[in-house]
């Protein structure tokens, strides 16, 4: 099911954790996939057209179960189709990609994080409530 011009349901709940672990992580919502809509309209797409080149998601959509099991928080909002986490090259083109979001775009928060493998993302969320969506940006564990 195609979300916006670039981007699919399909990607947006794919999850290599889901699959090993055997967890179905199909929205039963509307509202979720409303939401992820939501998401692809407001910031995935808008960056996907302003690179000229592919945005890769590592992480939409969570089902409790998957959210539970990549140890997520219980308030995610992973869990309600509101965020997901964008693949990066470096912690450099997350600075960049996350300051024109934040110029450019309707969202909730952003945070550009590296974990202890060096693997680097930017999670941005957006609320379809547009007045709810606090526009915050924060850098966490990211280093060079």
């Amino acid at each position: 099911m195609k979300l916006s011009k670039n981007f699919t349901l399909e990607e947006l709940i794919r999850s290599e954790t889901a699959e090993r672990l055997g967890i179905d992580n199909v929205p039963k919502d509307e509202k979720v996939i409303e939401n992820l809509r939501n998401l692809c309209f407001e910031v995935l797409q808008q960056l996907r057209d302003y690179v000229k080149a592919p945005v890769v998601i590592n992480s939409g959509f969570r089902c409790p179960k998957l959210n539970e099991a990549v140890g997520g928080v219980k308030t995610s909002q992973h869990c309600s189709g509101e965020a997901c986490d964008i693949r990066l090259s470096s912690p450099k083109q997350g600075r960049e990609w996350a300051a024109w979001i934040e110029d450019n775009c309707r969202f909730d928060q952003m945070l550009l994080e590296r974990n202890k493998s060096g693997a680097v993302w930017l999670h941005v969320s957006c609320k379809r409530d547009a007045s709810k969506n606090r526009q915050s940006f924060t850098i966490l564990k990211v280093e060079g």
